[in-house]
């Protein structure tokens, strides 16, 4: 069957990826045409038909100063898809853009399927009515969305679990992962560094991992900061967790060549796998630090007339922004948001992640109390076998 797949950010692209491995062993003849990024291209053994490099705009006012080439996109889409006749569209995640095509598909015959739901519980719940009219499923990811779904009378909607997940223990750290889950000392991981990253040999002193975003803008918000921070600690090894696609100068440009802060593209899970603490910058990266049960502080800065945009539409129940936070219902960690996003309060929480002990344990055991709530893998396999059952109802 051909199978037309729509992810727009690097979190998509990494779920995308381990969604199409699980749709070729549902079905070997699979063929894929696909927005998304390297590893999608790698399963499917050919280029993108949009790379995500070109597709990530978040925030309102980014939104609205990119307005031309988002509405270009969604016109050579619809055409695209149309060119390809698909048996079934999936967007992933990426709900600006993908709702907007998935309700064209509909009006056009096609079937379609939305994984990882948007935030429905959180703002824009209006949009539950034309999702209810449009989608042959909605495939969700987050425990908590069982209540809201069934309030809200949406039958299609199914709970495939998170597919991070996966993505980790399907890595080749699970191993490590898992004997860090029980407790493995900053000594051990500053050892394992020299094999996992490419990082002097000697190196023997904790790593701590800077996750300043997958968007440009996010590293013009978060990085700056992160650097500060780092120049007043040479006791640790700072490393940032870079994406090539966003290319070298974009790290460079905000980080003193004569500095001890490293860059290593690509190898976000490497460096998790080794790191003794966090700074993480709101998104994916936020669960995926806890997975690999890394003490972290979370923290986001963003346009403010996005942000004050932000605060009038979103549910006043809303407490949290970061995904650990959310999950558990509960602060588990430090998010430092707009203003709150300071040297004074980023050096205070820095102090309390790498040296207070007493907080280290009490997130590692919260970490493990949320993961028990996300329940087991195998998301892609349960969301590659719903597709299946609507591409095949024609």
């Amino acid at each position: 069957m051909r199978y037309y797949l729509i992810a727009g950010e690097a979190s998509g692209d990494l779920h995308g990826a381990n969604l199409m491995r699980a749709l070729k062993e549902e079905d070997p003849s699979a063929e894929f045409r696909f927005w998304g990024g390297d590893a999608m291209a790698a399963v499917a053994g050919h280029a993108p038909v949009r790379h995500i490099r070109d597709l990530a705009i978040m925030g309102f006012v980014e939104v609205a100063l990119h307005l031309r080439t988002v509405l270009g996109n969604i016109a050579f889409c619809k055409d695209d898809i149309a060119d390809y006749m698909p048996h079934v569209i999936v967007g992933i995640d990426y709900p600006g853009f993908n709702l907007k095509i998935e309700s064209w598909a509909r009006q056009h015959g096609f079937r379609v399927i939305h994984y990882i739901s948007p935030n429905l519980w959180a703002w824009k719940k209006g949009r539950i009515k034309g999702m209810r009219r449009t989608l042959d499923r909605l495939c969700y990811i987050l425990p908590f969305e069982q209540k809201f779904f069934a309030d809200n009378n949406f039958p299609q909607a199914v709970y495939v679990g998170h597919p991070l997940l996966d993505a980790i223990d399907s890595s080749q750290l699970s191993s490590f992962h898992k004997a860090s889950a029980e407790g493995t000392c900053s000594l051990c991981r500053a050892k394992e560094t020299s094999t996992k990253l490419p990082l002097p040999s000697h190196l023997s002193t904790p790593v701590i991992a800077l996750l300043p975003g997958s968007r440009r803008m996010e590293l013009k918000n978060s990085l700056p900061l992160m650097v500060q921070l780092a120049k007043r600690h040479p006791e640790f090894q700072f490393v940032v967790a870079g994406m090539s696609l966003l290319g070298e100068e974009a790290y460079r440009k905000y980080i003193p060549a004569d500095s001890h802060i490293e860059v290593v593209y690509d190898k976000t899970y490497d460096l998790l796998s080794v790191a003794y603490a966090a700074v993480v910058c709101s998104g994916t990266a936020t669960l995926e630090t806890a997975l690999f049960n890394v003490p972290q502080v979370v923290c986001y800065r963003a346009n403010p007339i996005s942000i004050a945009i932000a605060k009038a539409v979103v549910s006043s129940r809303i407490r949290y922004i970061s995904l650990v936070n959310l999950i558990a219902d509960s602060p588990i960690v430090t998010e430092l948001i707009q203003e709150d996003f300071n040297l004074a309060r980023l050096e205070e929480e820095f102090r309390l992640i790498t040296t207070d002990e007493a907080n280290r344990t009490r997130m590692f055991t919260q970490y493990a109390q949320m993961r028990l709530l996300l329940g087991g893998g195998g998301a892609s396999r349960r969301t590659a076998h719903e597709i299946l059952l609507v591409a095949q109802d024609q």
